[in-house]
């Protein structure tokens, strides 16, 4: 029998909840956060892994909209990650990963943005640097599976079944905590007419 199979340890389980708990606390709610100059998103630092898991944590917890991550999933995937930081450099403000799936085809994942400064735009810079990374890496689908598609749409992605990607559901899907109640819709993005510019 594998470890994924049986699970964490019950110590494991307990310190990883522990770090959960906190996460909330750790996120202020302050709706005034003022973003006036032209931010960009960049990648993210091994520094960084803490506050994305906070980021994470808080819309897990807050609406369900994102799925979970550890703090051990975001340190092993931080070079898929990109940040959006505040002015003065002492916190996130937003971020996302594009994970690479296939020869041609990457998600993106863990878009969050802070909630302080939701409806400024900031997802759509961190989903634009994903898009360009992309780009830059010769992909030509990009896809992310998100409970608001509108979202995706605004930046032109079309809705998709999550069939479309069968990599992504024998690797991961069947391993999700929402996997036989999935709430998220598929959307995605071709690439190909940028690719050749």
């Amino acid at each position: 029998m594998t470890s994924e199979a049986i699970g964490p340890t019950p110590a494991a389980t307990l310190r990883q909840r522990e770090s959960e708990v906190h996460a909330l606390e750790d996120i202020t709610l302050d709706r005034r956060t003022p973003v006036d100059s032209p931010l960009l998103a960049e990648k993210a630092v091994v520094a960084d892994a803490a506050e994305i898991h906070r980021l994470i944590q808080y819309w897990f917890e807050a609406t369900g909209d994102v799925l979970p991550r550890t703090e051990g999933e975001i340190y092993e995937t931080i070079r898929d990650f990109v940040v959006i930081r505040d002015p003065n450099g002492n916190r996130l403000l937003a971020a996302g990963a594009l994970h690479v799936e296939w020869r041609d085809l990457a998600e993106i994942k863990s878009l969050v943005v802070d909630p302080g400064t939701q409806g400024k735009g900031l997802g759509r810079i961190v989903v634009d640097a994903c898009l360009g990374e992309a780009v830059e890496m010769g992909l030509k689908t990009v896809f992310a599976l998100t409970t608001t598609p509108a979202f995706f749409e605004r930046l032109g992605f079309r809705i998709s079944g999550v069939s479309a990607f069968p990599r992504k559901v024998w690797n991961e899907c069947f391993r999700c905590p929402k996997y036989n109640a999935c709430d998220e819709i598929a959307v995605t993005i071709d690439l190909r007419d940028r690719l050749n510019t």
